[in-house]
């Protein structure tokens, strides 16, 4: 079967269940950062855990290119799935896949640089597996919803 690629393929995306991925991904970091492991990862980093995430950078503009990193994400999600047609298995296979065998192993490389302690690592690996099982999720959800 021959599948057509280009602007027909971007057809197939909804641009709504993109933004509720990104969302659910930004949604998990809150709460990831913040409620159940804020303190001990500013704490690994070296900040007051009174301290902001943003550094010296306004907090806006760390929350607005957050936001805009986790829509490219779910949009290269969403271009998976539009591509392949897989299965509600295959989908958060897929999706912690991307956490595990993609970004786990980016981040771990360049933790191994940084010679950032093992603790940051494993937080902020977890993140990624988890925020990527919550982008594919809302991807399940959505596509359920629309039938």
């Amino acid at each position: 079967m021959i599948r057509r690629t280009g602007a027909t393929m971007m057809g197939q995306i909804n641009m709504l269940t993109v933004f509720l991925g990104a969302a659910a991904f930004f949604v998990v970091g809150m709460v990831w950062y913040g409620v159940l492991f804020g303190k001990v990862w500013k704490r690994a980093i070296g900040r007051d855990e009174d301290e902001d995430f943003s550094g010296d950078r306004p907090i806006w503009l760390v929350f607005g290119l957050t936001f805009a990193f986790a829509l490219l994400i779910s949009m290269t999600l969403a271009h998976q799935f539009a591509m392949s047609s897989p299965s509600v298995r295959a989908m958060m296979m897929i999706s912690i896949g991307y956490g595990l065998m993609l970004m786990v192993p980016a981040v771990g490389i360049r933790y191994l640089y940084l010679n950032a302690p093992w603790r940051v690592f494993a937080i902020d690996a977890g993140f990624f597996v988890v925020a990527m099982a919550a982008m594919g999720g809302t991807f399940v959800l959505m596509g359920a919803l629309a039938i």
